[in-house]
């Protein structure tokens, strides 16, 4: 209107848009790192306190991180503005791509002739839970190196479990998030706490309650040293095959300390919501409730007496008990994505390496530190083929999916029919990727899967009596990638690379 101030045109925000949608990410991501140093100082005092030598590694590795984490806080300070979900993808991806960088240093100090391709990839494997390594002659590695790989497993699971539970769930994504508002779950009808912040203070007390318990177990069974208990208990409970021997749990040849780990390593398979639940309700009922729980169990008892039955009549072993030890460790280390061994299970009839293989796919709990489809998506996944089946013989039939009595929406079913799909076709997609520069097919595919599943051995060349170090640099980083993409759930880390993500 005439005779009406109009108004002063805004001012243009002098700082470039790059920088605003980036810098309060990376601000956040600097003060991760200088956390992050802190882990550095268990390897360190472990150091000092055997006097392996090593001591200076670990701190010129926390001045590293110290000094790049605050250089880059102050010249980011300028950006800081609360994070939306868009930046939580961009956060994750870059923790789980970027502190495993920092976490080689230790690798890189000590071992001279080691290259930053297999430190990160041994860095990427711990932080993962994978449990892949590169590195031979373990007996030998000072201890508070081998206690450090450990401690990254360990760490990694609970990032898991906090990621998974806690953080992926506002995402949009993650194995529990195919538990809609709606839909009661471990994680919605209990409500473990209002805050994310509580919620993860939680889930980290009883991770490292049972951790307590697992580590005491282990030494009180007969674990030669405080060294071997701490680094399989970190391995245990992060459900991640690194040992502080070439020849793995094997080394010790003790029945007592092989079911010890059994009874652990089912434990870390189930979702940590439910042991939340279960501490604070002082009852098992979360765990017998949940149909997800109920379906594991069911399927690791029956795995383990068939696969363990096949083996005695396949003449492996000469009695049942015999075969059921080795058989239940095994079998349970493999399909849990653990990864630890007490035999070389490659020379086994390979019916039975296939099938902990396949198993190792689906069989733990999403909010577990596992890796893997997770349970519940394949009870969905089998739940929408039965319904299919029924739609063919009764078209016009209205056939709802149900889980715990509750009808589950057709957009999670899609949701997990897309994630399956890319499941699928990167499994494909790096095996031939693998095959394509020299790798023999079984290699190739027990490589991929195994680096996908979070699991860490495979067959042929990369079995459970050797390492990684025979691929190369390529394989090597093929591998690294698997891994990051199983873990972050495939669609965390993929969807950054869309051009729809960085538009406005």
């Amino acid at each position: 209107m005439e005779g009406e101030a109009q108004a002063s045109p805004p001012i243009p925000d002098p700082r470039p848009p790059i920088m605003y949608r980036l810098a309060p990410v990376l601000n956040v991501l600097c003060v991760v790192v200088m956390i992050f140093s802190v882990s550095l100082l268990f390897p360190l005092g472990w150091s000092l306190g055997i006097a392996d030598g090593i001591a200076v590694v670990y701190l010129e590795a926390i001045a590293v991180c110290v000094l790049l984490g605050a250089v880059g806080w102050v010249s980011t300070r300028q950006y800081q503005r609360e994070l939306t979900p868009r930046d939580g993808f961009l956060l994750v991806a870059l923790v789980w791509t970027v502190i495993p960088a920092f976490a080689t240093l230790p690798f890189m100090l000590h071992l001279k002739s080691l290259s930053f391709t297999d430190a990160y990839f041994e860095a990427v494997s711990g932080l993962t839970t994978t449990g892949a390594t590169v590195l031979v002659g373990l007996d030998k590695l000072p201890g508070s190196l081998n206690i450090w790989r450990g401690l990254l497993v360990w760490l990694g699971g609970m990032g898991v479990v906090v990621l998974a539970v806690a953080i992926l769930p506002l995402l949009g994504v993650g194995g529990s998030q195919i538990y809609k508002a709606e839909t009661p779950g471990p994680m919605k009808d209990a409500k473990l706490t209002p805050r994310i912040a509580e919620t993860a203070k939680g889930l980290w007390l009883v991770y490292f309650a049972i951790t307590v318990a697992c580590l005491l177990s282990l030494k009180v069974g007969g674990m030669p040293t405080w060294t071997d208990a701490f680094v399989h208990t970190f391995s245990i409970m992060g459900l991640g095959g690194f040992s502080s021997h070439d020849d793995s749990f094997g080394f010790f040849q003790s029945a007592k300390l092989d079911w010890i780990a059994v009874v652990f390593m089912l434990i870390a398979c189930f979702n940590f919501a439910l042991h939340f639940l279960a501490f604070k309700k002082r009852s098992l009922r979360p765990h017998w409730h949940d149909p997800e729980a109920r379906a594991f169990i069911v399927v690791i008892v029956a795995s383990c007496l068939v696969l363990s039955g096949y083996l005695v009549l396949a003449g492996t072993y000469p009695d049942f008990w015999t075969a059921l030890r080795y058989g239940t460790f095994n079998v349970l280390s493999i399909a849990s994505t653990t990864g630890l061994v007490t035999t070389d299970y490659s020379q086994w009839p390979i019916f039975v390496p296939i099938c902990m293989i396949f198993l190792s796919c689906f069989a733990t709990c999403a909010g577990s530190t596992g890796g893997g489809i997770k349970m519940i998506r394949a009870l969905l996944l089998l739940k929408q083929a039965k319904r299919e089946l029924i739609r063919i013989i009764h078209p016009q039939a209205v056939v709802p999916v149900k889980l715990q009595g509750q009808v589950i929406e057709n957009n999670v079913i899609f949701a997990v029919l897309a994630f399956m799909l890319m499941y699928g076709g990167t499994i494909i997609g790096m095996t031939l990727l693998m095959t394509a520069t020299g790798l023999d097919v079984i290699t190739a595919i027990t490589a991929v899967i195994a680096c996908m599943n979070n699991m860490g051995p495979g067959l042929n060349q990369v079995g459970p009596a050797t390492t990684y170090a025979v691929l190369s640099d390529f394989q090597t980083w093929i591998c690294t990638a698997a891994m990051l993409l199983g873990r972050l759930e495939l669609f965390t880390l993929i969807v950054i690379f869309t051009p729809a993500f960085w538009r406005k």
